[in-house]
């Protein structure tokens, strides 16, 4: 039985084996620790019987006006626990929170261009590729900014594609 839960301190010290996949974002401690403080609602962790971690989601609240969304700053389920369809409930999860309780009018993240197994499954999940962001990654690796349009967007206009690509120094941030 899978329990999905908020995220706590004490899971920093046992999350570390769902990270060692080589597309998974690993981030310093104080990273982890301010998006624990500041957006608990949207940090969460599956837990398999016996305590073992499975996956879990962080993400925040960024934005105005009709910018204002949920954003995923990383979603990650460990090799032995997928093709089980947790990072589709833990996506759920924070997308119910962005819509329900903020009142974002999108959901969005951002994949490595190569990730093509995440790309199908997010586009599974309703997303679309919004805009590609040249050299997101490190510098090296494109990213693609993928949205979901929540219900307070009836116009769906958060996710009308760009269409040219941008550079990371023209994306916004709060």
């Amino acid at each position: 039985m899978t329990t999905i839960r908020r995220f706590c301190c004490n899971d920093l010290l046992r999350f570390a084996s769902v990270n060692l996949d080589h597309l998974t974002e690993t981030f310093n401690m104080s990273f982890y620790m301010t998006y624990l403080a500041r957006w608990p609602d949207y940090f969460h962790v599956a837990e398999a019987p016996g305590n073992r971690i499975m996956g879990y989601i962080m993400g925040k609240v960024e934005g105005q006006g009709e910018s204002w969304h949920g954003h995923v700053t990383a979603v990650t389920v460990a090799p032995e626990f997928r093709r089980q369809q947790l990072a589709k409930k833990l996506m759920n999860l924070l997308e119910d929170i962005s819509d329900k309780i903020d009142k974002a009018y999108f959901v969005d993240l951002f994949v490595r261009a190569s990730n093509t197994p995440a790309i199908k499954m997010y586009e599974k999940l309703g997303y679309i590729i919004y805009r590609r962001v040249l050299r997101y990654y490190s510098g090296e690796e494109d990213g693609l900014d993928m949205r979901k349009a929540l219900s307070r967007d009836v116009e769906k206009k958060s996710i009308i594609p760009l269409k040219r690509p941008v550079t990371p120094d023209e994306l916004e941030y709060d």
